[in-house]
């Protein structure tokens, strides 16, 4: 859980922080990063952005126009996404598309740093060892003091609400898939119905909410209709989904 600490791993980190599908930061190679640390000059993220044109052009094989250059990518990199920087921490098991979801669930940092290893796993694709990963990383003292530096060094992104519960539009709701759909997988529908709050069933019954009928539907379409259970097209699926995310 060393995180953002330990000198071995912190050239690993800080790669990882400045790369492209995280903060971004053009011209930041490995090279570099050894130098920078190797030097004592970085030993936390939030270190390159106290980094001046000077420092940056006495270091080996950089010119002025290079440091400049690099400085002017630190600084653009302050202005990021929220999933952007989650994903550039570099916790265990935090993948870009888990740091889109947590962005996506929390709507700001606070919410996620604050979040206990149950509200984490609220969120869809988070289960026990992600979420132990995320509440170990922000427990630690000296990531949380990482995070407070780079903000104060101006690192910033927009952060919005969370997810009111009313966004889960399909909450306690139980949906059976039946017959081909037009155009989704069974399992991309399964992933839709999921991340709204739903479950999908095998099989119908008094408790199922609606029925998703698509071609060649079978005995569980008649068994819908017999039941008096709302059968819906997949077009109305989507679009019972996509109101809800409006709300």
């Amino acid at each position: 859980a060393g995180g953002l600490y330990c000198p071995a791993q912190r050239k690993g980190a800080l790669i990882h922080f400045a790369a492209r599908r995280a903060m971004d930061i053009e011209g930041l190679g490995d090279k570099l990063v050894v130098q920078l640390v190797d030097a004592g000059l970085v030993h936390s993220p939030a270190d390159l952005y106290g980094l001046s044109i000077e420092t940056l052009a006495g270091l080996e094989r950089m010119g002025e126009k290079s440091a400049q250059n690099l400085a002017a990518a630190i600084e653009k990199s302050k202005q990021t996404t929220l999933n952007r920087f989650i994903f550039a921490l570099g916790i265990r098991n935090v993948g870009e598309a888990t740091a889109r979801d947590l962005a996506k669930h929390f709507g700001a940092l606070d919410g996620i740093m604050a979040a206990d290893a149950e509200a984490l796993q609220a969120v869809s694709d988070v289960g026990p060892v992600v979420a132990e990963s995320l509440a170990a990383f922000f427990a630690e003292a000296h990531n949380r003091e990482v995070i407070a530096s780079l903000r104060a060094a101006g690192v910033s992104w927009p952060e919005g609400e969370p997810m009111a519960a009313g966004a889960q539009v399909l909450a306690g709701k139980t949906l059976v898939l039946t017959g081909t759909l037009p155009t989704l997988k069974r399992d991309d529908a399964k992933a839709m119905i999921e991340a709204a709050g739903g479950k999908v069933a095998g099989s119908v019954s008094k408790k199922t909410d609606f029925v998703v009928a698509g071609e060649e539907a079978g005995s569980k379409l008649e068994k819908a209709l017999e039941l008096g259970v709302p059968v819906l097209t997949e077009a109305e699926l989507i679009k019972l989904l996509e109101e809800g995310e409006k709300a």
